[in-house]
């Protein structure tokens, strides 16, 4: 088999490089933004600003060049700008490493979001070139497994590399991991071929943006993971102050807090790819999203009646978080399949909201911060309230997911 043109699934020696690869993609996002959580008060100091606006102008970058990738793997394929984007996530890496201020390290984060977007987003499009809708929610669910290791070592690396270096050491290792990202595509296929490119020009592509918008089947599903994620950012830029300043954790120790909750998503998504043979998607994703929702309600009244009881938010984050398993892979497997002959502007739109979401997530933080976790529990419980309510919209008539 041509890998280079394969439009079916790898065989078994190209199809374990082709998930680990694809894996490693996914986890951009996760690597760029955990491993340096535990440095961010450190950073703040250090640079003289909030350093929640590095991981504002990160989802900045990463929801915007996600809509200009889209049309573009569409026409070019998907290597192509995986290849650029590697590059581009190496010098944005570099640059942040050598920046002396907040406004300059801002400004690298956004370019270095840029080149990281197209990992995630292209990942997803592969897969739905390759596989069906549960087939595809159960090579998501295999990814987001993999990938779990991002989020699990990343802190805790970090911790680490604060304990015995400074915050720059941490961007230079991302410039690194760039680098041996480009090198690794190598062994990639590309899985749109050319008699399956968009052949319109880029701006016709780029209308396709308001024909997705329009689609009720694909906004449903994609809104569901948004808000969750809105959710899921809180717990992610707001859990240092919280647990390190609020709770007195060390920094060193932070990571182990944030690491189990990747445990959960792991046990969670290795259930699922049993579950979206067996039941629907659309079931899956409202009793994810309702006991999402259940737990940051118990977060609440946890925290007004026991405002020290460490332990007791630790295990609702801990469900909580768990149910990404099930809400992002099955939530993008759908909305995916409702729009078949775009899926890499489809991809770049949830990507770009998903993650974008996170931009509310963290300035409604860095705004609103009064120094107790009541902030960012109260923004994750309305928005996994809201995650939940769109999952009860009812199902379209299916002329519609052809639609796009």
């Amino acid at each position: 088999m041509d890998i280079k043109t394969a439009t079916h699934p790898p065989d078994f020696k190209t199809g374990i490089a082709f998930i680990v690869i694809l894996s490693a993609l996914m986890a951009f996002t996760s690597l760029s933004t955990d491993i340096y959580l535990p440095a961010m008060p450190a950073m703040s100091a250090a640079l003289h600003g909030d350093s929640e606006l590095t991981v504002t102008g990160f989802l900045i970058g990463f929801a915007i060049a996600q809509l200009i990738w889209g049309p573009i793997s569409d026409q070019l394929g998907r290597k192509k700008p995986l290849y650029i984007g590697m590059v581009i996530f190496a010098v944005g890496s570099a640059g942040c490493a050598l920046s002396t201020d907040m406004i300059q390290i801002v400004f690298w984060r956004v370019i270095q979001a840029a080149g990281a977007c197209t990992g995630p987003m292209l990942a997803r499009a592969m897969i739905r070139d390759l596989f069906t809708r549960t087939r595809a929610a159960q090579m998501l669910s295999t990814l987001i497994i993999v990938m779990a290791i991002a989020p699990i070592a990343g802190p805790l690396l970090g911790g680490q590399i604060i304990r015995y270096s400074q915050w720059p050491v941490i961007f230079w290792f991302l410039a690194v991991v760039g680098v041996l990202m480009f090198c690794s595509l190598m062994w990639l296929p590309e899985t749109l071929p050319l008699e399956k490119r968009v052949k319109a020009s880029l701006g016709h592509a780029f209308s396709n943006y308001l024909t997705l918008l329009g689609n009720r089947t694909y906004m449903r599903f994609t809104l569901c993971v948004t808000f969750y994620y809105v959710a899921a950012y809180a717990f992610i830029v707001g859990s240092p102050a919280v647990y390190i300043t609020y709770f007195g954790v060390d920094p060193q120790h932070y990571g182990w807090l944030f690491a189990v909750n990747i445990l959960g998503l792991v046990a969670i998504s290795t259930l699922n790819k049993r579950l979206v043979q067996k039941v629907k998607l659309e079931t899956l994703l409202k009793c994810a999203s309702f006991i999402a929702a259940l737990m940051t309600l118990m977060m609440c009244v946890m925290l007004k009646t026991h405002p020290t009881a460490i332990a007791a938010l630790v295990i609702c984050i801990f469900v909580f978080f768990s149910m990404n398993g099930i809400i992002a892979a099955s939530a993008t497997a759908a909305a995916l399949d409702a729009v078949p002959n775009a899926a890499g502007s489809a991809s770049a739109l949830i990507g770009s909201l998903q993650y974008g979401s996170g931009i509310i997530s963290s300035l409604l933080l860095a705004w609103l911060n009064n120094g107790t976790p009541w902030i960012m529990v109260g923004i994750m419980t309305v928005f996994t309230l809201l995650s939940f309510l769109i999952t009860l919209g009812g199902r379209r008539p299916q002329a519609e997911m052809a639609k796009a």
